[in-house]
Formats: structure tokens, C-alpha cells, sequence
């Protein structure tokens, strides 16, 4: 297969994703016979730990036709705690499948998935499963969903060609003035209605919706003649250079691998590939059917392929032509753990390079070694995260490893605006920075103007320091935390004329940021989920109860397939253990499902710092001092000490 369609089906876990993209393998002549997810041999849930568990950990994929059409599919993770590898997967995207199930209609997580595919303009068709359970609703899924995204759900019916039913017909008319007039003066839309129907997907205008039942293979075949007939092509031209889109990176007995979407031009195996570290030679191109694969010659553009040699390209990254880094995850781990392990057999630099092989596949692990402690971390999704890197250690190299508690990833942010200051000045060196720091507005992050005149500091230092406010992840004073949400104004600086280098400048920006945080009032943020719980009547006073007793709020709850839901927002802190809690008082009956939903001030600030037990004054690599330069040496100056040696004058908030 030489070019083709990328299709991802994505869907909160259990809703019958795994088993959707089964379907469509069997019925295109992919697969001989079905598998499934309960009786672990699913054909795209191919590793042992997916097995196991039952659920989808690792993106799978495989190819197959479409009538005349070519297609790839990615079958990718539903478990939020996953998610991270699901969210890469949509920048290779040329269209989505988002499955819902009938019953639970949409969740938690269906939301994230809605509102990501938004944001990466991702043409999407839906696929309602589960219309054969008891409690199935497929209007009140309908009716979710243009709550959810507004007007364009359209239900298609089970056979479709030229001539759509009178209620599709009138649905598809009104999001186009074309087919709305035709469809006004004939009362009928136009028998080539499907390339216009095609561009409005291609718009997100129209979200075509099927519905079925993916176990019994009903209502498949429509979506496969949708995606036929819909769906968009692949873009990229075969005659420029190379360009390629990195997905995910593998680790398996042969090496490393890495998947990416040939964007324009061809890959060919010994051939010299741009990277964002270099250029690298590429050895082998895969295409790759389950955990199969064939090894080919050229792959063109809309190839979806696994390619050996490549040690610079990492997730996100676009190589060949113009090369850069391209990761750009929204979603983010909220929670961290401490990795535990016998020293004595695993050496830590040892744990640390296996480690970093599992944040070369999981980019947000984050690892992190931590000099003053001499503890190894990691930054998770969720506690089955935990369990499955357990799970990967012992697997793929016979380690045995444990986790610490789990633990909140707090932020920090100002509650007024401050002036920070910082000069550096040892022999031979010269820069100083004066910068105001103010709150910025909630999920900001940290923002860059000047208000310093052109004829004070040239415009080169001045773009400098703006480079060196932005590019570093600054440490808060509380807890050392990362800074977020604070706008930098810099209000003067100056440079040597022989004596300044650029890193001078870094070193006074980096204490600017510091001298200021130190001497103003910070304020701790903390994650917040939005939640979703599901369960019977008799248990929902209880849960009401629970929620209020977490700090969280909630709404009324609403009846949902047979059973009560109950919607809210609450502290990550108190919530992250409540299902625990929530599936023991239900015996299993219970469900809840979170979605990240913003940072906001701590309610227990004190105490928490004080459990914390972060000292800024001794964190050496976050100094807050000044260096200033007398008879030919450099010297220090305490940060509370640093504004009234500052040689520009100190402005007052």
C-alpha cells in the first residue's frame, strides 16, 4: 500500500473502540476471523500487558481498503491514563471515528476527545455503539451531542447511496447555502450531494453519525461506505522533498523504532534523513499490519510507517525537510511518584537510562532525577499508569520496581504585582534586568512585553531576554513548583559594550524572575478535575455527601440510562482516591471518570507548604542573588540586598 487515508478511532475506554476497529479489519478481509477485547486476542491489542488488563495501552494500527480508496487506522488508547499517546496520534490525523457508547451516552473523557479534536480541526465522524444493550438511547446521545458541539450531527441510515432519507436530506441542506437552496426549489438535495457533504466534513460543518453494534458487526459497513465515500484524502505532494510527522517511538528486540506520516515527497530505506539533532540515515521502512510488519522499498505521502536508524526524531517531531521540534501535548499529568527500587542490584544511573528509554516512548513521563534527595520521579496520568510501568520493567528488562504515593502537581503564581531585579557582573561579564511580574489571567502561563525604551537597551537584548524569560520552566518560592500564569514586563536593563555575552544576560533574567518571587506574596494553585458519577438511586445521597466532604461542587443529578448522573468539579488532592472509595460502598456498580479542568488557589496553602517543606534560600540552582563585580572580582549579594546595588534605578509597583 503505497499512499492513503489516516483514519483514528478514538472513544472513552470501554465504549467499544478496540472492537469497532476489529470489525472494520474483518469485514475489509484483513483479519480471518474476529477477535475480542474480553477474550484477550484482540488483533490490535497485540502486547501481553493489553491482554491482561483489557484495554488499550498502545496504539495500534493496520491498513485496508474502500472501495477504491486506501486507508490507514490507528486504534488508539482510551484509559485517560494513556491519553498522552492518544493526543499525538491526532496531529497524523486525517480523519476520526469518536465512538460513543449508546448507553452511557457522553462522558468525561468524551468531552477531552471532543474538545481535542477541536482544537486540531480534525474532520470527525461518529459511531454510536451499543444500540443493542438495554438502557440504549440514541436520541438522548444525539441530544448530548449538539449540546456538546453544536449544530452538524447528522444520523445517516443504514443504506445510503444517492438519495438520503427526508430528515438527513434536510439536516445536510442546512449547513450549506448551495444545497439549501436546491434542496428549497426541489425539495430534494442534488443526486452529487457527497462532494459537498465531503467538504463540510472536511470543515468540521458536518459530523456524520452512524450507529450499531460493533460486537455484532451492526451499522459497520454504513461507516466503512461513509468513510469511503467522505472522508478526506491525504494532502501531501509526492513531487517535493520529504517531510515527515513523528507519532510514537518504540523500543522493541530490534532497536528503536519510529513511526511517522510521510507529510509530502517519499522515504526510501538508506536514505539521509534531516533530523531535529541531524541528519541521520534511515535503515528500514515498515508498513505494519497488528505487530507485523513489511519491510518496502518507498513510501509515498498519507504512508503511515515504522522506520529503524533514526536516534534524533522523537514524538511530535517533523523531520526531512525543515526539521523541528513539534511536540504540543494539552493534555498534562497532574499527579508525580517516587520510583523505588533495590539499589544494591540497579544501580540508579542504570534505573535512570531505563527510564529514559520508557520517556523516549512516554514523552510525559517527565523523568526526573533529583541531585539533593537522590530519588528518581516520574510525572503520571493516573494509578493503572503506575501499574503498567511495573508491569514494562519486569517485561522488558527483569526489573523489579515499585511507586510512592502519589502525588499532586502543584503551580504557583503571583497574588500582586513585584518588581524583580537582577544584575551579573563577575570579571569580563556584565547584564542587568529590571522586570515587573503581575498575575496573569488563569491557564496564561507566562507572557512577555517591554516597556523599556529602544534607546535605553537595543532591541537585539531585548528579544534576548525575552528568549530567556520563556524558554526556562521557572521554579516558584512555596514549594518550587513551576511559575505560571504571570506576566514579565521589562521595564530597563543595560549592556556592557565589550563585556556583555548573551548567557550574561540569561544569568540576570533567570535572578530577576527569582529576586521578585522572593520578594512578593505568591499564591498556590492546585489541578481540579471535572468528574462524572454514575450510580443507582439508592447510592446517589451518599456520593452528594462524599462530594461535599471532598471540597468539591456538583449540580443535580440527571437520569442516565437507568441510573443517576451526577456532574461537578472538585481538588485533584481529595478526589484521586475517591473511586477507590465509590467502586468498595457500590460492589463494583459505581462509576466515576475525571477530565483535567484547570488550576486553582489552594485551600489549604499553609498546610501544604508546610508538608511540602520546599527551602528557596537553599535551592543554589534557583538563586535569587545577584553577582556583582569590585576590584576585579566578583561578589555576591543577597537577593534581599540585591535592589539598593542595582545600578539602573529601581522602579516601584
Amino acid at each position: 500500500m503505497e499512499q492513503g487515508t489516516v483514519i483514528g478511532v478514538l472513544a472513552h475506554v470501554d465504549a467499544g473502540k478496540t472492537t469497532l476497529s476489529e470489525q472494520i479489519l474483518y469485514r475489509r478481509g484483513v483479519l480471518r476471523s474476529l477477535g475480542r477485547v474480553d477474550q484477550q486476542n484482540a488483533f490490535l491489542d497485540d502486547n501481553p500487558l493489553e491482554r491482561q488488563r483489557g484495554i488499550t495501552i498502545f496504539t495500534g494500527q493496520a491498513c485496508f481498503t474502500a472501495g477504491d480508496r486506501s486507508f490507514y487506522l490507528l486504534d488508539t488508547p482510551g484509559h485517560v491514563d494513556f491519553s498522552g499517546e492518544m493526543e499525538r496520534c491526532l496531529s497524523v490525523l486525517d480523519c476520526a471515528v469518536l465512538v460513543i457508547s449508546a448507553v452511557e451516552g457522553v462522558q468525561a473523557h468524551t468531552e477531552t476527545l471532543w474538545r481535542l479534536l477541536e482544537e486540531k480541526a480534525v474532520p470527525t465522524l461518529l459511531f454510536v455503539n451499543k444500540t443493542d444493550r438495554e438502557g440504549a438511547d440514541l436520541s438522548r446521545v444525539l441530544g448530548e451531542l449538539n449540546r456538546l458541539g453544536g449544530a452538524g450531527f447528522v444520523p445517516f441510515p443504514e443504506k445510503f447511496e444517492d438519495v438520503l432519507p427526508v430528515d438527513a436530506q434536510e439536516a445536510l441542506s442546512e449547513l450549506d447555502d448551495d444545497l439549501l437552496e436546491t434542496y428549497l426549489e426541489t425539495g430534494a438535495l442534488p443526486k452529487d450531494w457527497v462532494p459537498a457533504a465531503g467538504k463540510l466534513l472536511a470543515k468540521r460543518r458536518l459530523f456524520p453519525v452512524f450507529s450499531g453494534s460493533a460486537l455484532r458487526g451492526e451499522g459497520v459497513d454504513p461507516l466503512l461506505r461513509g468513510l469511503e465515500l467522505l472522508a478526506p484524502s491525504a494532502q501531501g505532494d509526492a513531487n517535493q522533498d520529504f517531510s515527515g510527522r513523528v507519532y510514537k517511538v518504540r523500543h522493541d528486540k530490534g532497536g528503536r523504532v519510529v513511526f511517522l506520516k510521510v507529510e509530502a515527497g517519499s522515504l526510501c530505506p538508506k536514505t539521509m534523513v534531516d533530523t531535529p539533532e541531524g541528519p541521520e540515515k534511515c535503515n528500514e521502512v515498515r508498513v505494519y499490519q497488528g505487530e507485523k510488519y513489511q519491510a518496502v522499498s518507498q513510501a509515498g505521502p498519507g504512508t503511515l510507517c515504522g522506520v529503524t536508524g533514526l536516534s534524533g526524531a522523537k514524538a511530535g517531531d517533523w523531520i526531512g525537510s525543515a526539521p523541528r521540534r513539534g511536540l504540543d501535548a494539552s493534555l498534562r499529568p497532574l499527579l508525580s511518584s517516587q520510583v523505588l527500587f533495590d539499589r544494591d542490584k540497579f544501580p540508579a544511573p542504570a534505573m535512570l537510562q531505563r527510564f529514559r528509554e520508557l520517556e523516549d516512548e512516554e514523552p510525559l513521563l517527565n523523568v526526573a532525577w533529583r541531585e539533593q534527595t537522590q530519588q528518581l520521579e516520574v510525572r503520571i496520568m493516573g494509578e493503572i499508569q503506575l501499574e503498567v510501568l511495573t508491569d514494562l520493567c519486569r517485561e522488558r528488562w527483569g526489573v523489579e520496581v515499585a511507586f510512592g504515593p502519589c502525588s499532586v502537581l502543584y503551580r504557583e503564581t503571583l497574588a500582586k504585582p513585584v518588581v524583580g531585579v537582577g544584575h551579573f557582573e563577575p570579571l569580563r561579564h556584565y547584564a542587568e534586568v529590571h522586570l515587573r511580574l503581575s498575575p496573569g489571567p488563569r491557564g496564561s502561563g507566562i507572557t512577555f512585553q517591554s516597556a523599556c525604551p529602544l534607546d535605553d537597551l537595543s532591541l537585539n537584548w531585548q528579544r534576548l531576554i525575552e528568549t530567556h524569560v520563556l524558554e526556562k520552566q521557572h521554579l516558584g518560592v512555596l514549594t518550587g513548583s513551576p511559575l505560571t500564569d504571570v506576566e514579565v514586563t521589562l521595564l530597563s536593563g543595560r549592556a556592557h559594550l565589550k563585556h556583555t555575552e548573551g548567557g550574561d544576560f540569561r544569568e540576570a533574567v533567570y535572578r530577576a524572575i527569582r529576586q521578585g518571587l522572593m520578594s512578593g506574596e505568591s499564591l498556590l494553585l492546585e489541578p481540579y478535575y471535572a468528574f462524572s458519577v454514575e450510580v443507582e438511586l439508592s447510592e446517589m445521597g451518599r456520593v452528594q455527601s462524599d462530594i461535599l466532604r471532598l471540597e468539591g461542587q456538583c449540580g443535580a443529578p440527571v437520569e442516565s440510562g437507568g441510573r443517576l448522573r451526577l456532574e461537578g468539579r472538585g481538588p485533584v488532592r481529595t478526589l484521586m482516591d475517591y473511586p477507590k472509595e465509590l467502586m468498595a460502598f457500590t460492589k463494583g456498580r459505581g462509576r466515576m471518570t475525571f477530565r483535567f479542568d484547570g488550576y486553582e488557589p489552594c485551600q489549604d496553602q499553609k498546610e501544604i507548604v508546610e508538608a511540602i517543606g520546599y527551602e528557596a534560600d537553599r535551592d543554589v540552582e534557583n538563586t535569587g542573588d545577584s553577582v556583582f563585580c569590585s576590584h576585579g572580582a566578583g561578589y555576591p549579594v543577597k537577593w534581599y540586598d540585591a535592589p539598593g546595588a542595582m545600578h539602573l534605578p529601581v522602579e516601584t509597583v
